[in-house]
């Protein structure tokens, strides 16, 4: 069997990212009703957590768990990564203990050793480069919710280029889709990620700084809090820069009318978003949170080849 990590979203092609969304709808099932299902009985995940999170320790673990597996739950304390051990170092030892990895770091250069050291499948937890379980989970709850049918979409991403718009942007590269990231001067997404892309001349990928007019007809929109984990200290000047993309009511009044509103979570209600769009009938964020859960859980069965 060939070795396989979840590292990036165009880690799958996308008829194994249909195979996936088809596996994840399934499991859905069999978990909210509650199915005995056990393809990792006396298997072991590490969860190498450098950066906290509560869904993802929860979502991973309540999976690996309901599949009949162990997952242990590692706290940046616990490991000291950069400082106390290497990434190669650990990937090289988990990988004798446990039969899966997963990792949520800071550096993505960490996250390439756990891939290149691990003789066991990892999965990317997040990294400050990407997200490939949050994204795939968006397209996933969007596939659900368009009737498994994601083409000719138009996704509007409002704020921060982070690694959330980096993974929307890769998985333009093996989905077509129309993407556009919103986002002030000076915090536009990777560009060399928007290159490749665009190389694959697939989807159609824009950079604006128009908040009211890329949203247009939109199908989807999606916000992020406007400072992530390590960029707090940088709070009270992105709120100054942030504030005119604020996702509020007046904004979304220029999309589709049965379009998605979307967020990662957490959220900065009052900031990056209004109450009035985070709890209106258009958004789907607590469904795109559970839905973690069982993408994830697709994920490590599909790795894993149960």
């Amino acid at each position: 069997m060939n070795l396989r990590h979840c590292i990036k979203v165009d880690d799958f092609s996308k008829d194994e990212i249909i195979e996936l969304f088809e596996l994840a709808s399934e499991l859905k099932k069999k978990f909210r009703n509650k199915e005995s299902y056990k393809p990792f009985k006396d298997h072991s995940m590490a969860m190498i957590f450098a950066k906290p999170s509560a869904r993802t320790r929860v979502s991973f673990e309540t999976g690996f768990t309901w599949m009949g597996g162990h997952a242990i739950y590692l706290a940046p304390q616990d490991i000291g990564l950069g400082t106390r051990e290497t990434a190669s170092d650990l990937a090289q030892l988990f990988s004798r203990y446990n039969d899966m990895i997963m990792a949520r770091v800071y550096s993505h250069n960490d996250m390439i050793d756990f891939e290149k050291f691990s003789t066991v499948p990892v999965i990317n937890g997040l990294t400050d480069y990407n997200h490939p379980c949050q994204i795939l989970t968006d397209m996933f709850t969007i596939w659900e919710n368009k009737k498994n049918n994601f083409n000719n979409l138009k996704i509007v991403y409002v704020g921060d280029g982070n690694n959330i718009v980096n993974s929307w942007i890769r998985l333009s590269s093996i989905l077509s889709f129309d993407f556009t990231c919103v986002c002030p001067e000076g915090y536009e997404p990777d560009n060399d990620t928007i290159q490749f892309a665009k190389s694959k001349n697939l989807s159609k990928i824009n950079i604006s700084n128009d908040a009211k007019e890329s949203v247009k007809n939109a199908d989807v929109i999606y916000t992020d809090v406007w400072a992530s984990m390590g960029q707090k200290k940088e709070i009270d000047e992105r709120i100054k820069v942030f504030s005119p993309l604020q996702v509020n009511e007046a904004l979304v009044e220029n999309a589709k009318s049965d379009y998605m509103f979307m967020h990662c979570l957490p959220a900065e209600r009052g900031r990056e978003v209004t109450d009035g769009v985070i709890d209106s009938s258009n958004s789907v964020v607590f469904e795109q949170a559970e839905n973690r859960l069982h993408t994830q859980n697709a994920i490590m069965v599909t790795l894993a080849n149960k």
